[in-house]
């Protein structure tokens, strides 16, 4: 996985990055108001649906919340950032740090927020400063529904993976390089097992409420069913209905308000000349 702008990963062909070995791509598409020199005769739109290497992109780092986002404006630029249909994607609040040039900035102007909790100041709340145009509440609800309206519009990321993984099989699997073939090899695995049988499962889940979507991925389902044959319907029939009721036990809980906190590592080793 690595870093790269749109023009930049442009200087190499597909192959060449398969070659490399390149599976992820993390990308930022920018604001179409951005001025940035590097998005000089850029069309990202096409880009990422052309790739057989999964994309993850972030989308103008902070993407919710610049200086020029009102109201009135910012779900057009959400949506043209969900327009990209890259597997993975990153809406983050337009976030001030500790001692950097933009929370200098920001103090001097007397727009820091009192009394906000450090550990709060990551993207993914609340401002933690004044907008101009955006209150701090207005803030979390832009932000959840560029999430919300990503997942609607384009669908689960995994099923996403799976879109990109296949088209990269059916590209790669007989390359003539044995390095490209035994990595696909790897992926073909995971497509007619358990990746196929999630298919399944978010099919039957997404068939009520966004029946598109669902039909979308019932028809990568089954190219996938075409493509490895027997197995991959046995291995379906058998996890996808056991994937489907984990999916909604795990709903229940969540809306319980059960939550998943990693384990907090300290390290008070001194670093001093290492």
């Amino acid at each position: 996985m690595f870093f790269s702008s749109v023009n930049a990963i442009r200087k190499y062909t597909m192959e060449e990055l398969v070659q490399l070995g390149v599976s992820w791509i993390w990308v930022g598409l920018e604001s179409p108001n951005s001025t940035y020199a590097k998005l000089k005769n850029s069309d990202t739109t096409s880009w990422p649906r052309s790739c057989e290497v999964t994309v993850s992109s972030c989308w103008d780092r902070p993407s919710v919340g610049l200086e020029h986002h009102t109201p009135e404006n910012i779900r057009e630029e959400i949506e043209y950032a969900v327009e990209h249909h890259t597997d993975f994607h990153q809406f983050m609040l337009y976030t001030p740090v500790r001692a950097r040039p933009l929370f200098f900035q920001m103090e001097e102007e007397k727009r820091m927020l009192d009394n906000v909790d450090l550990a709060d100041i990551h993207g993914q709340f609340k401002f933690n400063f004044k907008h101009a145009a955006i209150s701090r509440d207005d803030s979390q609800r832009f932000l959840d529904w560029a999430f919300r309206f990503d997942f609607e519009k384009n669908g689960p990321s995994l099923y996403r993976i799976c879109e990109t993984m296949f088209k990269g099989w059916k590209r790669y699997k007989n390359h003539p390089d044995s390095r490209v073939r035994e990595r696909f090899l790897v992926d073909g695995r995971k497509l007619k097992s358990t990746y196929n049988a999630s298919l399944w499962a978010m099919e039957k889940r997404l068939k009520t409420t966004n029946a598109t979507v669902s039909a979308k991925i019932g028809v990568l389902r089954r190219e996938i069913e075409g493509e490895f044959g027997l197995v991959a319907r046995l291995i379906r029939s058998v996890a996808g209905p056991l994937l489907l009721w984990t999916s909604k036990r795990e709903e229940k809980r969540l809306a319980r308000g059960v939550t998943y906190e990693p384990p907090t590592i300290v390290d008070r080793r001194n670093w001093q000349g290492a």
